[in-house]
């Protein structure tokens, strides 16, 4: 732990905050991953602006009345304050060190700032395996090679888990009897490469990317070099491109359940799509919302029976098959009517409502790295059967790879697929250089 950070408690904050001139705050948790994310990014920051401001951690829980008189309730968050008034933004989650160095260099001047630039100590890091992305394909190959003794690095942009930790619940997993929700079997599964010897960059910015040479700038200060990288860098919901819906997007149009359906109790909300996202975010949607409208393209659902089953069952949802969104309308501050079609008789009516939930397929995030590989039709990387791209040394696992099926069952088994292989590839170079 870096000297220039000081742990306080709730007595201290008068005076080694308020009264402390420029100061930022980390309000944490213990055993919270977003709080272990971010650790190393202000112990490093500390390092280089800890002369000129001053570093507090406060653990959250243990100064519950202090943290919610500020209005925090989650961890990790900090707080900027310059003369014991607050500063810049109030950042939250998985918590990037771009964001931190933005509302740091709010408190000093600009060539002070500059100067500070200048003595960060540029990091080179090397490994065995790169795995760029901690969705369930990344994490699955993190603990096989992680496993076979083979130094192990995982990065991602945002925290380790994908899409599905923000699922509310996964009733397919095998092992689990009764569904798990998503976020829990992503953490059982980062702590599990964590247990094997896997490191994570987390919640980082990737500044460069060269697979050629095979490495990656993390944060724009770690160079990380490896022998071989896996792209296990997922998928993200893919747009309508129906009018107002980019405009919308946060204002009453939303993509994940998990995280707004909270907002909609006692209201109507409107989902489009049916597939096994859309019906199953449905039925954890009608836990808040008095009324859920689906709307669907087809003349029958593409999700799985089971949910199929529970959702005609539920009195608070209804159907509207063979209709399309062409316009999302906002009314003050929220989206409240969706223009649909009806695709056999051409005609436009209205659906009033109070949201809109969009689950209508995804799309591969790949758009920095496209250029490099052989994609499909859909736009996913080609693999063979042992998940090698067309590039020598680097494999594609999970949704981003092309295949018949996405399901977390898949995304694992491709994780699966690339670590063995890998593993047996480093064996034999290692053998070759050895003879």
């Amino acid at each position: 732990m870096s000297e220039k950070i000081k742990y306080i408690e709730t007595n201290d904050f008068e005076n080694e905050v308020i009264k402390s001139g420029k100061v930022v705050v980390d309000f944490y948790s213990t055993e919270c991953p977003p709080c272990e994310a971010l650790a190393s990014k202000f112990e490093s920051l500390a390092e280089v602006y800890g002369n000129d401001i001053k570093f507090i951690k406060i653990h959250r829980q243990e100064n519950r009345e202090l943290a919610l008189s500020l209005g925090v309730s989650s961890s990790p968050t900090l707080l900027f304050y310059e003369n014991g008034k607050l500063k810049g933004d109030r950042i939250s989650g998985g918590i990037k060190r771009s964001e931190i160095v933005e509302n740091l260099e709010l408190l000093i001047p600009e060539e002070k700032a500059k100067e500070l630039k200048a003595t960060i100590r540029k990091k080179n890091s090397e490994c065995d395996v790169l795995i760029i992305g901690g969705g369930p394909a990344g994490l699955s190959a993190a603990i096989y090679t992680a496993q076979a003794k083979l130094k192990t690095i995982v990065v991602d942009k945002d925290l380790p888990g994908g899409q599905v930790k923000v699922t509310h619940l996964v009733s397919n997993y095998p092992g689990f009897s009764e569904p798990v929700s998503g976020y829990m079997l992503m953490h059982y599964m980062s702590e599990q490469a964590k247990a094997a010897g896997a490191d994570f960059r987390s919640a980082v910015d990737i500044t460069e990317i060269n697979l050629k040479n095979k490495f990656i700038v993390v944060d724009g200060y770690e160079t990380i070099k490896a022998k071989k990288i896996i792209i296990a860098t997922g998928s993200s919901p893919r747009p309508l491109n129906v009018k107002g819906e980019l405009e919308y997007k946060g204002q009453g149009i939303s993509y994940c359940a998990t995280c707004d359906a909270k907002f909609y109790e006692g209201k109507h909300v409107v989902v489009i799509g049916g597939g096994n996202s859309a019906i199953e975010e449905s039925l954890f949607i009608t836990k808040f919302a008095s009324k859920v409208t689906i709307i669907h393209q087809f003349d029958k659902l593409q999700a799985n029976k089971l949910a199929q089953e529970r959702a005609f069952a539920d009195p608070k949802i209804e159907f509207m098959f063979e209709h399309e969104p062409r316009e999302f309308v906002k009314n003050g501050s929220t989206v409240n009517q969706v223009l649909v079609e009806n695709l056999k008789t051409h005609e436009l009516s209205t659906v009033s409502c109070d949201g809109v939930f969009i689950f209508a397929g995804m799309t591969p995030n790949i758009s920095e790295v496209k250029q490099f590989f052989e994609l499909d039709n859909w736009g996913y990387i080609k693999t063979d059967a042992e998940m090698k791209t067309n590039l020598k040394d680097i494999y594609a696992v999970g949704d981003v790879a092309s295949k018949s099926f996405r399901q977390i069952t898949t995304a694992t088994s491709d994780g699966t697929i690339a670590a063995i292989s890998i593993s047996k590839e480093i064996e034999a170079e290692m053998n070759v250089l050895s003879d």
